[in-house]
């Protein structure tokens, strides 16, 4: 029975972490980047202020809502291209990556809205695996503690599975709790920590759906793929649904949030998280 539950386990684990690695990040469309007379045009002009109307001019085709700090429509001068609602540039892949949560050097690989899904079902599997290692091991360990193990071999075996099984069951159940939350948020590790700016300023409950439909953004409307690593995370990654609209469609959203902000106001981040998101924005 032990064996059975544990490579039904590893199975999904491998699987997850398969996926995490391997699902390429997937870029803007071609409709985001500068035509070549459009990039002619702005790097030829020296004045900032007709650059930035530039931008402006040419946002006003495509479903951008968020801005820079500054207000400037969010432009990358590496990709030559208008960056869409949650992209962001990732230094390490050298380009954009659509809903970019960060990039993660455990899969060498940037997490974002291709294979978000696939991190946080490769987390959960993780100290799911963990821990049946370490409760199916810990049986053994009283009976090392006892003296009731007779060889020397298995001694060190089972000291060394306890030990590694509970350590990573420690570090990864509270990375798993994190971006639990950050799920429960409809928030990107980036958007935790630089709060996203739209065309009426910034709000950081700004994709904030409510907390089931804001699981449904990641991990669909059809719960039988939830625990399954297949993409079904909704739309195309370029354009996500906001709470202002929502807002607009159901005015008693707008009464619900603000009691949860204050709480927001008063959360004190873990030491470190940072550390989260290897990423350098343009």
């Amino acid at each position: 029975m032990y064996l059975i539950f544990y490579h039904a386990i590893f199975v999904f684990f491998t699987w997850t972490y398969w996926k995490s690695i391997f699902t390429l990040p997937q870029q803007p469309s071609q409709k985001f980047h500068l035509s070549y007379t459009d990039k002619e045009r702005y790097e030829n002009e020296e004045r900032p202020e007709v650059q930035k109307q530039m931008l402006v001019d040419m946002a006003k085709k495509l479903p951008v809502y968020t801005r820079t700090g500054s207000g400037a429509v969010r432009f990358c001068d590496r990709c030559h291209l208008i960056k869409p609602d949650r992209c962001h540039h990732c230094s390490v892949c050298a380009m954009c990556v659509l809903k970019m949560d960060h990039h993660c050097p455990w899969v060498n690989n940037c997490i974002g809205f291709s294979n978000y899904k696939f991190f946080l079902q490769f987390l959960a599997y993780s100290v799911l695996y963990c821990l049946y290692i370490a409760t199916t091991v810990f049986s053994y360990f009283i009976k090392y503690w006892r003296g009731e193990l007779p060889s020397v071999r298995s001694k060190f075996h089972v000291l060394f599975l306890l030990f590694v099984a509970c350590m990573f069951f420690v570090s990864l159940v509270i990375l798993f709790g994190y971006h639990c939350w950050l799920v429960s948020r409809n928030k990107t590790t980036l958007e935790a920590f630089c709060t996203p700016v739209f065309t009426s300023g910034p709000e950081k409950n700004g994709f904030n759906l409510g907390f089931i439909k804001n699981i449904q953004q990641v991990f669909g409307d059809n719960k039988k793929f939830w625990l399954i690593p297949i993409g079904s995370s909704p739309g195309d990654g370029h354009s996500f649904p906001m709470r202002s609209m929502n807002e607009s469609q159901n005015p008693l959203l707008a009464n619900e949030e603000p009691w949860e902000d204050n709480e927001d106001d008063n959360r004190d981040y873990p030491e470190g998280t940072s550390s989260l998101a290897v990423e350098t924005e343009t």
